[in-house]
């Protein structure tokens, strides 16, 4: 088994492997896989092999699953939307989708160990797919981690390493680790394979949706792996000949830490804190320009909102049986601020995912 090759989109050197460009720029697939052919009738389409059912679209093939992907997509009515239910996943969150592809590939390319910095949900479904392809992982994390997801990253036989500090000190220790040789970066910021895997999001929201893509999505937004899947995804739906639309993508980030809203709205309406959306508290983006170039092509936005929406959109969720994580109230809570000024409408039709199992904090 062999891992297809990558490609600098800045300065297009090619490689057979590596987590970032000598030009430091974020890597890509050489070639970006598609179907031959019109959409298949989706009553008929077998979806059994969860999100691997869409391997036209998928670069990797699948050494390591669990069966992940095919998230019930439900009636939100008391929100007028539609929510995915992104946390029903092995370990927990969407992270699952890109972790799938990413260990899939180190498993192709037979690495040995697997570092990864994060906050919580993306060590620890790496932790799950490295243990499911038995592969030792290194996984390096902010102090302030939760003790259910280190406990997530300790039972799957990872070893995880606090470290003291802002967030981005987390990434600098991990890179350190990766430079030094420690093992292969898993990175759901820099890893395309990630994003290969997270654009799998937005083949299933049209196949359940009769290949009809809805009139808007709003998402969490940090580093912007779910926000940049669904762009790709829906962009490869569209070029495929699947459907003949994107929707206009919406972000949600946190107070404080939100330097796609500040980029197009300006430092003041950014201010404050979000201590509850802990998962997307990211002050810089690996892949932000191409966030701000998903926002341009669909006619989206993002804004940035404080803790009270958030954690009052959480016990709305949480009483109406969706048993989420605070940061997926992110979403949600950005919906009706959306309304409210006017940038959607009741009438639009919208998604939202729901990102992370409350089981979790």
């Amino acid at each position: 088994m062999t891992a297809p090759p990558l490609r600098c989109p800045a300065c297009g050197t090619e490689y057979a492997d590596r987590w970032r460009c000598e030009c430091g720029q974020p890597l890509e697939y050489a070639d970006r896989p598609l179907p031959d052919g019109p959409a298949p009738d989706p009553a008929s389409f077998d979806a059994r092999d969860g999100l691997w059912s869409f391997s036209a679209f998928i670069p990797e093939s699948p050494a390591a699953t669990l069966g992940e992907g095919m998230t019930p997509l439900v009636d939100a009515t008391d929100w007028d939307a539609g929510f995915k239910l992104e946390y029903v996943f092995p370990s927990g969150s969407f992270k699952d989708r890109g972790a799938t592809v990413t260990v899939s590939r180190a498993a192709a390319l037979g690495v040995d160990t697997l570092v990864e910095d994060s906050s919580g949900n993306a060590g620890a479904a790496i932790a799950t797919y490295a243990a499911r392809a038995g592969i030792d992982a290194d996984i390096y994390v902010p102090a302030s981690v939760t003790d259910a997801k280190l406990r997530a990253i300790r039972r799957a036989g990872a070893r995880p390493v606090k470290t003291e500090g802002p967030r981005r000190a987390t990434t600098e220790a991990c890179i350190e680790a990766v430079e030094a040789g420690d093992g292969w970066y898993a990175s759901h910021a820099w890893n395309p394979a990630f994003f290969a895997g997270t654009a799998t999001f937005a083949y299933e929201t049209a196949l359940q949706r009769d290949w009809a893509v809805p009139d808007a999505v709003v998402l969490p937004l940090g580093h912007g792996t779910l926000f940049l899947g669904a762009y790709r995804g829906f962009r490869a739906l569209r070029d495929a000949g699947w459907t003949d639309s994107m929707p206009r993508l919406f972000g949600a980030q946190a107070a404080g830490h939100a330097p796609i809203a500040a980029e197009l709205h300006g430092t003041d309406a950014v201010a404050g804190e979000n201590d509850a959306a802990d998962g997307i508290r990211i002050d810089d983006p690996v892949r932000k320009g191409q966030i701000l170039d998903a926002i341009e092509d669909t006619d989206g936005d993002a804004i940035a909102l404080g803790s009270g929406p958030v954690e009052r959109e959480l016990d709305r969720l949480r009483s109406a049986g969706f048993y989420v994580e605070p940061t997926s109230a992110v979403a949600p809570a950005a919906l009706a601020e959306y309304r409210d000024r006017g940038v959607l409408d009741r009438g639009d039709d919208v998604v939202v995912p729901l990102t992370g199992s409350g089981l979790k904090k």
